[in-house]
């Protein structure tokens, strides 16, 4: 791979990471700790939503975000021509 293809490669998966970890980041820690208290007024199968945050949801998240993780390397790899074959 030229050497401007591979800094393009680089810096559009460097842009995914940004992106998928600052929405891990955002259900993690802002929805789990700094707004627990006002998502605790709202009820998701019978438990708090904050709670739900803190507990579950951070964890669903990131096991989603692998996937779209995965899925658009995958497409990145195919643009660049570096997928497995």
């Amino acid at each position: 791979m030229p050497d401007q293809s591979h800094e393009a490669y680089w810096k559009r998966n460097l842009k995914y990471l940004t992106i998928l970890l600052s929405i891990w980041f955002i259900v993690s820690y802002v929805f789990g700790i700094l707004l627990v208290n006002e998502l605790n007024t709202i009820r998701l199968g019978g438990f708090k939503l904050g709670f739900w945050f803190a507990q579950q949801g951070a964890i669903y998240v990131f096991v989603v975000l692998i996937f779209i993780y995965v899925r658009l390397m995958n497409k990145l790899d195919k643009e660049f021509d570096v997928d497995e074959k």
